[in-house]
């Protein structure tokens, strides 16, 4: 599938898929949505409520890796001890990733960001000291772990050109993978996603969406 390069409203870069018209983060700006939805609701919501700076995160869809990136940021200043497992079924190749400027953006090193990206596929790497990434080239349909995250990150494409992975069969997958007290963040508040949420057991909250979207959903595994 061909892909283009975007620039964003942030200034930061994504990637365009012109057959689907969609785009692997918003159009309004990749790194804001990324801190909004994934960080600001999803991780340091999960620490703070929880007071714990340790846990197991899931992200759905690794793509581009910025939100595994703004994630080992987040525990390097903060000292968080982070098991990041991100599961991309087509991933990207290094020669695209090296385009991204989300280093210069974040004023991060990009041997970082590169780290990340050179790390083998299937395979447990030490990115540092307290953030440990395991990359699974596998379909979202595929995972079957049983209450081992704490925190998933659903950043699969939207409803609406990939609408078989807003489903309730998704959502039960997400929902047996975590741990009682784990939350599942996303960036989307359509209704047939929250109701899927909601029919397999999670506790569902509308929260203000990030730059050009009204609201997005936190789910809760009671």
């Amino acid at each position: 599938m061909e892909r283009k390069f975007l620039t964003t409203g942030d200034g930061s870069l994504t990637i365009h898929l012109p057959e689907w018209d969609e785009q692997y983060h918003s159009k309004h700006g990749a790194i804001n949505e990324a801190r909004h939805v994934f960080i600001k609701e999803g991780l340091h919501h999960w620490v703070s409520s929880h007071n714990n700076a340790s846990l197991a995160i899931l992200e759905i869809g690794f793509g581009t890796g910025l939100n595994a990136f703004l994630t080992f940021q987040e525990a390097q200043k903060n000292n968080f001890n982070i098991h990041y497992v991100g599961v991309e079924g087509y991933p990207l190749p290094l020669e695209e990733i090296n385009k991204l400027n989300y280093p210069e953006l974040l004023n991060f090193p990009k041997s970082d960001f590169l780290k990340l990206h050179d790390s083998p596929w299937d395979k447990l790497s030490a990115i540092s000291q307290n953030f440990f990434l395991l990359k699974q080239q596998r379909f979202f349909l595929e995972i079957n772990e049983t209450e081992e995250f704490d925190l998933i990150y659903f950043d699969a494409f939207g409803i609406r050109v990939q609408p078989e992975l807003w489903t309730e069969s998704i959502f039960q997958k997400m929902f047996t993978a975590l741990k009682n007290g784990g939350m599942l963040v996303t960036y989307a508040a359509n209704g047939n996603a929250r109701r899927a949420m909601q029919a397999v057991g999670f506790s569902v909250e509308r929260l203000a969406g990030p730059p050009g979207k009204k609201e997005m959903l936190r789910g809760t595994k009671k």
